[in-house]
């Protein structure tokens, strides 16, 4: 049974008539009595007693008339649920990372999160990249994405999702037949990396520097087409993700070799002031975040 009949038994049972329930449904008298007609036919018994003055509920009217206030309440408390719910969505998101390098992909990320909720302000701070979490801390953003958690008790972190970061070599490269870097290979090599210091960069700070081992040469090249042409020439080696690198065209010659016998995992976490918990918004960020960017991981 559709809710228009409840709600037509509901008006016509308060106001007492078709002429006084017309103009509160928006339907022509016409209109209602051909609804309440066809109504009554598929039931196969009459919902009203007609009397000059006023209409009244027969017996199996009745109960249809309490059922449909119970059904009708529960829709009107569940979409109030759901705008206050949305007006939970509104908010202001500063953004900011531990390295350049994971901005890759942000923006688009950004763009998504304006159309799912345009209540929500979401900014990338680049100012406060390379100390994020301690941004966090002094309130001067909001999330921190980063590869390690955080001691600070007033935080909170989330982990979103693992990658694996690659070596990135030319095949005439005299490390493109290796299985795997080992971290001596990298002393004899240039690593390009996107900025200083070294330790924001992953590689080194979660596998050369665990061997003691700094490479031959380190050049900090910000723009990553650069990096790459660098690369191309053979005139480097860098270190990335691959989903960093899918929106950039990777010329045939070049080989991403794994590094270390297991590989380089990492794994990020978004992290928070944990007296924010509350907040909506903040929730559907992290959420969202995870969900696109290990989608990104995973193709």
């Amino acid at each position: 049974m559709e809710l228009k009949y409840f709600r037509l038994i509901k008006t016509i049972t308060e106001e007492g008539s078709i002429a006084n329930s017309a103009d509160k449904l928006f339907l022509t008298q016409s209109a209602l009595s051909h609804q309440l007609k066809d109504l009554e036919e598929r039931l196969g018994f009459k919902v009203f007693y007609r009397k000059r003055n006023r209409w009244e509920l027969t017996e199996e009217g009745r109960e249809l008339y309490l059922l449909g206030n119970v059904l009708l309440e529960r829709i009107e408390k569940g979409f109030a649920t759901i705008e206050r719910l949305r007006k939970g969505t509104v908010g202001s998101v500063k953004v900011s990372t531990e390295c350049y390098s994971f901005y890759q992909g942000l923006p688009g990320f950004v763009q998504k999160m304006g159309l799912l909720y345009p209540g929500m302000d979401v900014a990338l701070i680049l100012e406060a990249t390379h100390r994020p979490v301690a941004k966090v801390v002094s309130k001067e953003i909001d999330i921190a994405i980063v590869t390690k958690k955080p001691t600070d008790k007033t935080l909170s972190s989330v982990m979103v999702y693992e990658d694996e970061l690659f070596a990135l070599v030319h095949k005439e490269n005299h490390l493109a037949g290796k299985a795997f870097l080992e971290a001596r290979d990298f002393s004899k090599i240039h690593l390009i990396i996107h900025s200083y210091p070294l330790e924001t960069v992953s590689v080194y700070e979660q596998f050369l520097k665990h061997h003691a081992c700094t490479p031959q040469k380190v050049s900090a090249i910000p723009l990553t087409e650069v990096a790459l042409e660098m690369v191309a020439a053979n005139m480097g080696v860098m270190c990335m993700p691959k989903w960093a690198l899918r929106s950039f065209k990777i010329a045939s010659d070049l080989l991403f070799v794994p590094i270390g016998k297991n590989g380089l995992k990492r794994t990020h976490y978004v992290v928070f002031r944990s007296e924010d918990k509350h907040k909506k918004y903040l929730n559907d960020f992290i959420s969202n975040f995870g969900e696109t960017f290990a989608v990104k991981e995973a193709l």
